[in-house]
């Protein structure tokens, strides 16, 4: 894959990996279209990008914004959503407006966005969808309430576009990382292991952007721990990872 002389869309670039990512694709030679809530972040990460940037303020969560967002970006090479919300939550402590935030963010966010590119991509015959997922969505954790779940529907919509898509010109990628510091992680009061900087998790996007891979699950050790829990039967992944009583 290359990137130079490409338009790409990323959407959750205020903060974080989508910054770092930002940073990695306009190296490359992207010109980039920066999306997120907080415009005036964006136009400071755009600015100090070396290659070509706009920003475009976006909530995900509004459909005609996210329609008119797209309208103003115009044909694009490639959308990357990045845009998430997280708060740590076990059952016991449901709280209905931060679940439906996680859900209508990670998810229908990128379902709305997906709807305003993918017609396009069709229509031109060519077309890159990165979609970003997470090791805490291949199986159900304890105290990730709404996240864990909101990531394994973003999985699944990125598997079934892949489904569909896979002989076609356009080209879907699912990235999922594990822990990366940010003001999202910052909020968990446990240690969390395989730690990774933003800079080094967007090199790792950045590696499967380069591939025709479909999936990257990253970092690699620590994903055996998830990718092989899903192998385990009912009773012995609840006794191993469920919280305790």
């Amino acid at each position: 894959m290359e990137f130079s002389g490409k338009r790409y869309w990323l959407v959750g670039a205020s903060e974080g990996l989508g910054a770092a990512l930002a940073h990695e694709l306009s190296h490359a030679g992207a010109e980039l279209i920066l999306s997120a809530r907080n415009a005036e972040r964006l136009q400071q990460i755009a600015k100090n990008l070396p290659g070509p940037a706009q920003a475009l303020p976006l909530d995900v969560s509004d459909l005609a914004a996210v329609t008119k967002a797209s309208e103003a970006a115009g044909p694009v090479d490639g959308m990357i959503y990045l845009a998430g919300v997280y708060w740590p939550m076990a059952a016991q402590n449901w709280d209905a407006a931060q679940t439906e935030a996680m859900a209508d963010i990670n998810f229908t966010g990128a379902v709305r966005v997906c709807g305003a590119v993918l017609p396009g991509m069709v229509a031109r015959g060519a077309g890159h969808i990165v979609l970003t997922g997470s090791l805490s969505g291949f199986r159900g954790l304890p105290g990730t309430i709404g996240y864990s779940a909101s990531k394994a529907g973003l999985m699944a919509l990125a598997e079934s576009l892949q489904a569909d898509l896979h002989r076609s010109p356009i080209h879907v990628q699912l990235a999922n990382p594990g822990f990366i510091r940010t003001r999202l992680t910052d909020k968990n009061a446990f240690t969390m292991p395989f730690l990774m900087e933003p800079e080094d998790a967007a090199r790792e996007m950045m590696a499967l952007m380069r591939t025709r891979r479909f999936q990257r699950n990253f970092p690699r050790l620590f994903s055996w721990l998830f990718r092989g829990s899903q192998f385990l039967p009912d009773w012995a992944y609840y006794r191993l990872f469920g919280a305790g009583v």
